[in-house]
């Protein structure tokens, strides 16, 4: 019996997605992450789902390893080499300060710390002539400081090596040559683009996380193997394709966030299945929220990536699914700060302890503990009746912030948790906005695809805070992210500097460039899954002679100048509200990304089977001032395509419960999603 498996490792939860390709049968579950070894999760996950390793033959794979190793510093002890007289790029980076007025402004420190970053004598001109060449007999001296001062990984960055990377590989044999066991990365393997400090924070940033990531994947596979598996890992590249465990190893920065882009790949999927071609993809977990624009069923993918926010972390130059993210999430600790005024995250709980009524020792108030309180959580049925909630443990948890404000007696614990919820709602509203509004997107005009375990009991809340009248809940929400990874392709970009102003000629050479590039792609995804190419995507930068940021641009593989200038002021105008016809525009990089199919399950078969189940009751607070509100109870794997009724009510699943407001109405539609008519009348219709 053959199985493809995705596994999406979270803060709180692994979960676990898997299909039977004969029967066409899913299986879902979960399990708490396990910090100390996350292979003992995972593989918990199977003994759960009642799965033979031996019986799988393909698993993708999404983990927060690596921006959990970049945010905590925790990565290997990495060294730079660079051109003479590069050596302080790092630190110099842009030059600016993003935040002017905060007189304390500091950017976190770099990776390399300055004793550990080399310059070694050779130079490369800006159009690829080679002035000075390497200098080997340094490098070999380089070589034996390198490993008298015990570095585990080397990242390399020469000048200009863009146009011409000759001596970045010659670097990158020799050293391997000398110091074998130790992690080498050239900045041209992972970007071929002229921006200095982008390149050099990329190959830092690269080097710095190989020898966890590596190490990473050499114990899962020795677990996964000792279990009886022999089939393919991939893993879940922030691009929103699958990647080769070869190519992980070798650019494990890809994977700088594996684990939420398989929901947004899944919303974008689910999108166009139902027609929607707008959608606003949100994902609320146990730690964080996050979501991604999706607009005719593409998400945005950006050609930078912040680690740490853009005023005080580093870049990436990777393709990464623009996801905003906020620290807001089941497990997000309320809190008082010293004049006592409430907070909610950004602090996580995480799985251990977890939140209060998890009853494993935690003591602190979570959104979590607030939602049990108010009647939205059923205490005995929570993962399928697989962890029971304590009530009591919740309701002395928020009574350690309520009573220093004076709530009191049980309307005070119901206004407690009521406030902890609206504040959880603003955070993540927020974080809405700055995905939509703050592109010139209109959120009123998009439908709401709520995932994750917090994200259909939130989804409501947030559709009346930003007037947005659709909200799609998909099957088995709390294991989306998951299902979104056995949905995706395998993907292989590819980015190259070219400048040039627009026109005929400059488009010539630009479709001979990207026929370059088309061939290195489809090369690669035969080499890593030997699989043809199914389809190319073309990009392009260009811009405004004269300005400094660029603007990415979908263009056909047939489009000429007149078109190309056409689709980059439509773009422009969307985004900044005017154009400019008299203005010169030139073209700055070419991004190309190749795409080949890999079997998936068929969405319209994702649902659990069908199971009668008799509808209950109980009572739910909906806001703090109108009391509890008798409200009916939904099992959703009783529900069938057609089903409708009217809020309010509360839909319970395995991994996830949905919560309709009063005057809301859901029906359940084609594939079995849950969509839910806010603050319309029944029978109004909604644009897709």
């Amino acid at each position: 019996m053959s199985h493809a498996v995705a596994i999406d490792i979270g803060g709180t939860f692994t979960d676990l997605v898997a299909f039977n390709r004969s029967g066409e049968r899913v299986v879902y579950t979960k399990s708490p992450t396990t910090y100390g070894d996350f292979a003992e999760g995972i593989l918990d996950c199977f003994r759960k789902a009642g799965l033979v390793l031996a019986d799988v033959d393909v698993i993708h794979h999404g983990t927060t390893l690596v921006i959990n190793t970049l945010i905590q510093r925790s990565g290997g002890r990495t060294a730079l080499v660079t051109t003479r007289g590069f050596r302080d790029v790092l630190e110099i980076a842009r030059g600016n300060r993003p935040a002017p007025l905060d007189l304390y402004y500091q950017r976190d420190e770099p990776l390399i710390p300055r004793e550990r970053r080399f310059e070694i004598s050779e130079r490369i001109a800006s159009d690829g002539a080679i002035i000075e060449a390497l200098d080997l007999a340094e490098l070999e001296e380089l070589a034996q400081r390198l490993r008298d001062a015990r570095i585990e990984s080397v990242a390399l960055f020469f000048l200009n090596s863009y146009v011409n990377p000759t001596h970045e590989e010659q670097a990158a044999r020799a050293l391997r040559a000398a110091l074998p066991g130790v992690f080498i990365t050239a900045s041209t393997e992972s970007s071929r683009e002229w921006y200095e400090y982008e390149r050099t924070s990329t190959a830092c940033a690269n080097a710095y996380v190989g020898p966890q990531v590596i190490a990473y994947m050499r114990h899962l596979e020795h677990r996964l193997k000792a279990e009886g598996f022999h089939g393919t890992l991939h893993m879940m590249g922030s691009n929103g394709g699958v990647l080769s465990v070869e190519r992980t190893c070798r650019q494990p920065i890809a994977l700088v966030e594996s684990g939420p882009v398989g929901g947004a790949i899944g919303a974008g999927i689910y999108a166009s299945a139902l027609g929607f071609s707008n959608a606003i993809s949100f994902d609320m977990g146990g730690t964080t929220a996050k979501c991604t624009l999706v607009e005719d069923g593409r998400f945005s993918v950006d050609s930078v990536y912040y680690v740490d926010g853009y005023v005080k972390g580093f870049p990436i130059k990777s393709p990464v699914i623009e996801i905003q993210e906020v620290g807001s999430g089941g497990g997000s600790i309320a809190w008082l700060d010293a004049q006592n005024r409430l907070h909610v995250g950004p602090q996580s709980a995480g799985s251990s302890p977890g939140p209060a009524c998890y009853g494993r020792g935690g003591e602190q108030p979570t959104v979590t503990d607030a939602n049990l309180v108010l009647g939205r959580l059923n205490a005995d049925n929570f993962l399928g009746g697989e962890l029971h909630l304590e009530l009591e443990a919740a309701r002395a948890a928020l009574s350690r912030i309520a009573q220093p404000l004076g709530y009191v007696g049980e309307e005070g614990l119901v206004r407690m948790a009521s406030g902890v919820v609206a504040i959880a709602t603003v955070i993540m509203a927020g974080v809405i906005r700055r995905i939509s509004i703050d592109h010139g997107r209109d959120p009123r005009d998009f439908a709401l695809i709520a995932y994750g375990g917090g994200g259909p009991l939130h989804a409501c809340s947030l559709a009346r805070e930003l007037s947005i009248p659709m909200v799609i809940i998909p099957v088995e929400p709390g294991n989306f992210s998951a299902v979104g990874m056995t949905l995706a392709e395998a993907r292989v970009d590819d980015v190259r500097t070219y400048s040039s102003r627009m026109g005929e000629a400059a488009v010539t050479a630009m479709n001979a460039l990207f026929g370059q590039m088309e061939a290195d792609g489809a090369n690669a995804l035969q080499r890593d899954f030997q699989s043809p190419v199914a389809r190319f995507e073309r990009h392009v930068e260009m811009r405004y002679v004269g300005q400094r940021h660029n603007i990415k641009v979908l263009v056909a593989h047939d489009a000429d100048a007149v078109q190309m200038r056409q689709a980059f002021e439509r773009q422009y105008k969307s985004r900044y509200g005017h154009a400019d016809a008299l203005a010169a525009v030139e073209i700055q990089a070419l991004h190309l990304s190749a795409f080949a199919q890999i079997d998936h399950p068929d969405i319209g078969r994702l649902a659990r089977p069908h199971a009668d189940s008799v509808a209950s009751s109980r009572r739910v607070h909906f806001d703090a001032d109108s009391g509890a509100i008798e409200t009916g109870v939904h099992q959703r794997i009783a529900l069938a395509p057609g089903f409708s009724a009217t809020g309010p009510a509360v839909i319970e699943e395995y991994g996830s419960t949905t919560l309709v407001w009063p005057g809301d109405w859901f029906e359940i539609g084609p594939l079995f999603e849950i969509r839910v008519h806010c603050n319309v009348v029944k029978g109004q219709s909604h644009a897709a």
